[in-house]
């Protein structure tokens, strides 16, 4: 573990926005043995956001009114761009949070999913004098954002706001080098500024869990009992400056497989870096469909489009050849409608996409592959 704000914080942390459900509500009895196998391995950092569906609410039952406030460490987002926001009601997220998790204050809080479309928003709002006034009360113990752009406005956002403390980035092996995310370069930015950094989407939205047929074979041939997501998450945590890793786990399973190479966490070996590089390249060559499933280009569609899960089983067909499955996988995400084909082109989800995707054209493509 490293040692950042004062507090040590393990690599692992536990993202809590794709929590276990049933039917239509969170499976809160097994967030709450999730989280008792992760604080009884050690780990401490919680990460939920104002605009995850029950999360703040799952966290204060399985969580907050569980275990000693100074067991754990809480952080969540405040967005300033929901649809018909005011200042007023922005700022009052805040309370809300506070309301729904019960934590009396955040250890972490994030202005929410920046980007080139949106972080004038944060400015027209006043939402960073804001925020700086509750870490001054001491209702905020670390102050940050999280981040969905390219290196230059990063470089301006941490040059005009050097207050604060850490930010999130997307990193993750595959994107790397990917120009619509620039991992590798923002990961040099924030160095560069001397922030420290948590890490979002290091198994690219479970994409990494299962990477293309030849990207297994590589990593299978090395150590066959090694998960595939523990290749991507020992990436991320082998980096210098990180605070924590977020691992969206969704069950207990993958919280034991997170923490069986986590608890005792190694960096990776020069060998293993050899066999990342080898993946990077095999997955530049992917034409497959970087969505992570975040949900957020659904929430405005006009026309009620699975976006994520339609793109999933495009993924089936043009990463694995798998056709049959992704076509089933395709009749059973439109049994009620809203296929492809129905999209009207009114772009708000291309404005939405932290990744950037061309998903009108995608969508164009799943309608020819499926329909």
């Amino acid at each position: 573990m490293s040692e950042y704000f004062g507090k040590d914080v393990p690599k692992l942390g536990f993202g809590l926005m794709r929590l276990p459900r049933k039917g239509l509500v969170t499976d809160v009895e097994q967030v709450k043995k999730m989280v008792d196998l992760f604080l009884e391995a050690g780990f401490t950092y919680f990460d939920t956001a104002f605009i995850y569906p029950g999360s703040e609410d799952a966290i204060r039952k399985a969580l907050v009114e569980r275990y000693p406030r100074d067991s754990f460490t809480l952080a969540t987002k405040m967005n300033a761009v929901i649809p018909g926001q005011t200042e007023r009601m922005v700022k009052n997220q805040f309370k809300t949070s506070l309301e729904r998790t019960g934590a009396g204050y955040f250890d972490y809080y994030l202005l929410h999913a920046l980007m080139a479309g949106n972080y004038k928003k944060y400015d027209k709002f006043h939402v960073w004098d804001f925020v700086k006034e509750q870490k001054e009360k001491g209702l905020v113990k670390n102050f940050g954002f999280s981040f969905h752009a390219g290196p230059e406005l990063l470089d301006k956002l941490l040059t005009e706001h050097p207050e604060v403390d850490f930010v999130q980035l997307q990193i993750n092996y595959a994107d790397w080098e990917n120009p619509s995310v620039t991992s590798r370069a923002n990961y040099e930015v924030a160095r560069a500024h001397g922030k420290s950094i948590t890490v979002m989407e290091p198994v690219k939205g479970g994409k990494l869990a299962d990477p293309p047929k030849e990207v297994k074979k590589l990593f299978k041939d090395y150590h066959p009992d090694m998960s595939y997501a523990s290749w991507a998450i020992r990436f991320v945590a082998s980096l210098d400056g990180i605070i924590t890793v977020l691992s969206g786990m969704s069950n207990v399973e993958q919280m034991e497989d997170n923490l069986s190479y986590m608890k005792n966490f190694k960096p990776l070996s020069e060998e293993e870096q050899k066999i990342i590089q080898e993946a990077q390249r095999i997955i530049g060559h992917s034409a497959t469909i970087a969505c992570t499933a975040c949900h957020y280009c659904t929430d405005g569609c006009p026309q009620e489009i699975r976006i994520p899960d339609i793109f999933t089983a495009m993924n089936k067909q043009i990463g694995n050849g798998q056709a049959e499955e992704a076509l089933a996988e395709y009749q059973s995400v439109t049994a009620k409608g809203h296929l492809a084909s129905d999209c009207i082109e009114c772009g708000q989800c291309e404005e939405a996409c932290p990744q950037h995707l061309p998903i009108r054209e995608n969508l164009k493509k799943a309608a020819k592959m499926f329909e």
